[in-house]
């Protein structure tokens, strides 16, 4: 589907550093031209709040996103006193990415018990619901910069969890595939299955379709130096008749203007304009955000 939307790109961090180099990274990002710093949540990683406060002090530009905080995690009245103040401190530079969890492993290390999909999915909407309640509320404090609070990004592919997005989030952040029960496996999409989602969720936004961003995180770049590695990334591929790599939405492929090229079909076929990549794809992705600028 056609959109007139600019390009945004972003990069999620998850390799814990000391101060020093986080920083360093942080403004290497921003250097390369990408628009936004995620920072995932996940056990042994960064914790993203402070992270996000640091990134902010050593950059000037780039936007600075939980990308997505692992939601049955929080209670929602302490989230929202941590968004708000983390809000302040990197002056209303912040967007808060939320995900309903999924690596059950992580539960067990907390001793949080690892609720259905189905339940974590009401967590995640019991938890946005009350931040844009608390966000209304100017008699709360601390009061987030932005004021009705950071843009809202919600991550995920299921049924019910992009139905929550539709109704709720200023971007909607497809996986590009799905996760097995324990979460430790991701089965990617192929074409048809991504074409299905898009169109599921534009359904479902109706009238604020053209009013939300969608976003797709990008699993593997390969540049062509690479392109021997790809039967061992790819072993087996999913079952949606993807018959290469290069059918999968996720994943891009080929020399910079190969990949740029792979990028304006895909926001020409889908809408997605929001394209995210992991932090060691980052200094391969950069040709290709300057191939489109």
């Amino acid at each position: 589907m056609p959109s007139q939307r600019p390009f945004r790109f972003g990069v999620n961090m998850f390799v814990p550093v000391s101060r020093r180099e986080w920083s360093a990274k942080c403004r290497r990002a921003e250097e390369l031209g990408f628009d936004v710093v995620g920072v995932a949540d996940h056990l042994g990683f960064a914790a993203p709040f402070p992270a996000m406060v640091l990134a902010a002090e050593t950059t000037e530009r780039v936007r600075l996103s939980t990308f997505v905080l692992n939601t049955p995690f929080y209670n929602p009245v302490l989230l929202a006193r941590d968004v708000a103040s983390t809000d302040q401190f990197v002056d209303g530079r912040m967007e808060l990415g939320l995900g309903a969890g999924y690596v059950k492993a992580e539960f067990d290390t907390a001793g949080i018990p690892f609720p259905s999909g189905g339940r974590r999915v009401e967590q995640l909407e019991q938890t946005v619901t009350t931040l844009r309640s608390l966000f209304a509320d100017t008699e709360c404090q601390p009061r987030p910069a932005q004021a009705s609070g950071p843009p809202l990004l919600i991550g995920g592919w299921g049924d019910r969890l992009l139905r929550l997005a539709a109704a709720h989030a200023d971007i909607i952040a497809f996986t590009g595939g799905w996760a097995n029960t324990t979460g430790d496996v991701l089965h990617l999409a192929g074409i048809a299955q991504t074409e299905e989602r898009v169109a599921y969720v534009r359904g479902l936004l109706g009238d604020r379709a053209d009013a939300v961003e969608l976003n797709i995180m990008v699993q593997q770049v390969i540049p062509p130096s690479e392109r021997a590695t790809i039967p061992d990334r790819f072993a087996p591929l999913p079952p949606d008749a993807v018959h290469s790599p290069e059918d999968l939405p996720s994943v891009l492929i080929g020399t910079p203007a190969e990949m740029a090229q792979q990028l304006k079909e895909r926001r020409e076929r889908y809408g997605i304009t929001y394209f995210t990549v992991m932090e060691y794809n980052m200094e391969n992705f950069a040709p290709v955000i300057a191939a489109l600028r």
